[in-house]
């Protein structure tokens, strides 16, 4: 059984969570950053995880764009699809515009593995806009722009091993 997980990361977090996720799963993985990445070769592999984080709102446009162009050949796969997003309340929200249609109707397992604010890896704006909306949104932690800050649910990404590793 081989695995494929395609990540795109802004601060690390994805990439984090990516790396625990292989470490659970059934037979070889191979782990690429889609920022780095140009071609796959599908044919070796029987499943494919797909995770982006969620930055303004918005996953990160390598997934997207991946996702987009390789939609037909993703929907042979057992395909799993998970998205890093602090706000947990909407997190259904986030997955299904994260990704298209069609890919959420044929993924065995979609889900949220939480979030991190990384203040060591964010330049001075992002900590300005950071600290405003945790400031104004009751579902975020309060932050003081120093102190990193991590929502990663060990329990998501277990469940999601389990799901993907049964399909």
């Amino acid at each position: 059984m081989r695995n494929l997980i395609l990540y795109a990361t802004k601060h690390g977090c994805t990439k984090k969570c990516a790396a625990i996720l292989s470490q659970k799963l059934d037979g070889e993985v191979d782990l690429f950053d889609l920022k780095e990445i140009k071609g796959v070769n599908y044919d070796q592999y029987d499943k494919v995880i797909i995770g982006g984080s969620i930055y303004a709102g918005r996953i990160q446009k390598e997934v997207s764009r991946f996702c987009i162009e390789n939609i037909d050949k993703l929907k042979e796969k057992k395909l799993g699809l998970f998205i890093c997003c602090m706000n947990e309340s909407i997190k259904e929200t986030q997955i299904n515009t994260s990704f298209p249609e069609e890919l959420l109707n044929s993924a065995v397992v979609k889900d949220s593995f939480g979030g991190e604010f990384n203040f060591d890896h964010m330049n001075f704006m992002e900590k300005t806009i950071v600290k405003m909306i945790s400031k104004s949104d009751p579902n975020l932690p309060k932050v003081d722009g120093k102190e990193n800050i991590s929502k990663l649910s060990e329990d998501s990404i277990n469940k999601f091993a389990e799901k993907i590793n049964k399909a």
